[in-house]
């Protein structure tokens, strides 16, 4: 389980832990010292305290209690023992004055040594003693470390609990809503290290519902769209059943005809949109000259320009401007352009096709003489089943949407612009290449 708050716990005990098993061993190392000097100073005292003393006479008679963990022995300046106070033990023989630590067959020694009258007094004690002494003072010193540890765990869990409480709840919050509620999530309350975190998933609801917004609207719209041709295509098929002649017959099927035409049209540019959505898998790009491109496009739209009364034309172009993406994206984002151009255009007019290099850029470009847009309706020309008011020409309300999605999936920019012999132009500019 990859949990923040198992891991913070394990890792905060983990590391206090560590840093009093440092601090009780670092305690346990001055409390040994502090005790050996403590015992080094008795040491001092007692053999300070006895110097005075008449110790003349039998130094085996002489013996003191056995309990006494202290041995006093003491030499005369002959180097002969005039007192021992554990005269069947065995202590070393004093190699210099002052402290020193001294081995024998029983273990070391700790002894202090001071000559005084021509007497030289040592005052001994075991190591093991002093040794055993000192480690029950300090692991007394370590008694609040062993209680401490599992209060600051308990410290520890308490408060990481606490401060994770937020995100608990911001996680319940989340959790508990519905496909519905994409408002943003309020950041009262939300701990500083969550908040981009908030933030991010506000801005992705802000989108995603306006994605589902826009999914919505287009759905409609094209349920509208679609309801109108298909009305249509009843209609007729009912006059076609009422016709009491062949030439009533013969133009209602003419009539059914241009309206499967319009029907199946909406529909191929539905699918055109759909599959030039961002969240389309896009097949892998291509070097596409677009000279080839124009001149294909040119030749699709010839009839319809012809019955138009429409010069359609090539115009001069750059024959090495390429781009790299989907060949199939590129003539449809064009066809478009110039299915408009021819559709709006009146008849005696003119329509040019050109592409060309402005430096590491290629450009795509239509122009043609009819009544152009409005500047203050370029923009909304782009939007779904948009149509101008009063507009007299069929069409669907697509095509420049969906010039726009496969413009904006090649990483291009499509400017409408005035032509300088009137009318409209729109060029589409690809992005440099490297």
């Amino acid at each position: 389980m990859n949990s923040i708050r198992r891991k913070l716990l394990l890792t905060l005990i983990a590391a206090i832990s560590l840093v009093l098993v440092i601090g009780a061993w670092a305690t346990y190392g001055a409390a040994r010292e502090e005790a050996n000097s403590i015992f080094d100073y008795h040491l001092e005292q007692i053999a300070l305290a006895v110097r005075d003393q008449d110790f003349s006479g039998n130094a085996g008679a002489l013996a003191g209690d056995e309990r006494l963990e202290f041995v006093l022995r003491i030499w005369d300046r002959n180097g002969l023992t005039i007192y021992y106070s554990r005269p069947h033990g065995e202590l070393p023989d004093v190699a210099r004055m002052g402290f020193s630590t001294e081995r024998t067959a029983r273990g070391a020694w700790r002894i202090y040594a001071v000559q005084h009258r021509g007497q030289t007094i040592a005052v001994a004690q075991p190591m093991s003693v002093r040794a055993r002494i000192a480690a029950s003072a300090a692991l007394r010193t370590l008694t609040p470390f062993a209680v401490l540890l599992p209060l600051a765990a308990l410290l520890i869990w308490f408060v990481v609990g606490r401060e994770l409480r937020p995100l608990t709840g911001l996680a319940g919050s989340v959790a508990r809503r519905t496909p519905d509620a994409l408002d943003p999530i309020a950041e009262t309350g939300v701990p500083d290290e969550a908040l981009p975190l908030v933030r991010a998933l506000n801005d992705l609801l802000t989108r995603l519902q306006g994605a589902l917004k826009a999914q919505r609207d287009f759905i409609a719209d094209a349920a509208h769209e679609l309801r109108t041709p298909l009305a249509a295509l009843q209609l007729q098929a009912q006059l076609i059943e009422r016709a009491t002649d062949d030439t009533a017959r013969h133009a209602g099927l003419a009539d059914l005809r241009a309206g499967l035409e319009r029907a199946t049209h909406v529909v191929s540019q539905l699918l055109t949109l759909a599959r030039a959505e961002p969240g389309a898998e896009p097949p892998a790009p291509v070097d596409v000259r677009l000279v080839e491109l124009c001149r294909q496009s040119v030749v699709n739209h010839a009839a319809l320009a012809a019955a138009g009364n429409i010069d359609l034309g090539f115009a001069q172009s750059a024959p090495d401007a390429a781009v790299a993406g989907q060949p199939d994206a590129l003539r449809t984002l064009l066809d478009n352009l110039v299915a408009n151009a021819v559709r709006y255009t009146p008849p005696g007019g003119r329509v040019d096709v050109a592409c060309g290099m402005d430096g590491a850029s290629a450009w795509l470009e239509v122009q043609d003489n009819g009544p152009g847009i409005p500047p203050a309706e370029r923009a909304r020309v782009f939007d779904r089943f948009y149509r101008r008011a009063g507009e007299s020409a069929g069409g669907s309300g697509l095509g420049l949407a969906i010039v726009r999605a496969i413009a904006r999936r090649h990483g291009a920019e499509v400017v409408l612009d005035d032509a300088p012999g009137g009318g409209l132009r729109a060029r589409v500019v690809f992005p440099k290449r490297a």
